[in-house]
């Protein structure tokens, strides 16, 4: 007798919650909350045809298990894409000109590529000189893996110093 009264208000009540799930999902990454949004309004089609309290949490509980199961792949898929950081793929096969020795011992490196400057490592590990023009191969984060586009290519320019000044690239 008392969930017949409550029946039309757990209906909406079960349309908050996923609707409230929903919008927190635009916050987080994972899809997870989600899984919870979608299960919550499975939960409140339970509760329109009268089934009982018991009935709607069994449902939200299966019916939000099954969406996290079934969009791990679609999840994984689009995290793996954003994995590239803030350069992504617009970098990759790019050439750019090192300002500052690439030199993984002393943690340092700096490159520049068309008009910004980027820190960069040696994905050999071998120790590039200021000057030398080199390829993005890779991006870790705000860092270009970079390799040398062929041994001892410099690019000077006049009157900067290559070691320590700020050379403008060529046109690359």
């Amino acid at each position: 007798m008392f969930e017949e009264n409550l029946g039309p208000l757990l209906t909406w009540a079960w349309i908050v919650i996923g609707i409230l799930f929903f919008i927190a999902e635009i916050f987080t990454a994972g899809f997870v909350l989600l899984c919870f949004g979608i299960g919550a309004l499975a939960a409140a089609a339970v509760a329109y045809f009268g089934l009982g309290l018991t009935w709607q949490l069994v449902v939200f509980i299966v019916v939000s298990a099954a969406a996290v199961v079934l969009s791990r792949p679609f999840a994984e898929r689009v995290s793996a894409k954003g994995h590239q950081g803030v350069a992504g793929d617009r970098m990759l096969g790019k050439q750019a000109v090192v300002l500052k020795e690439i030199n993984p011992i002393a943690n340092t490196g700096m490159v520049r590529m068309e008009t910004e400057e980027w820190r960069a490592e040696s994905v050999n590990g071998a120790v590039i000189p200021a000057g030398e023009l080199v390829e993005v191969i890779g991006v870790d984060g705000v860092r270009l893996q970079v390799r040398p586009v062929r041994d001892g290519l410099k690019v000077h320019h006049e009157g900067t110093d290559s070691t320590e000044g700020n050379p403008q690239s060529p046109n690359l």
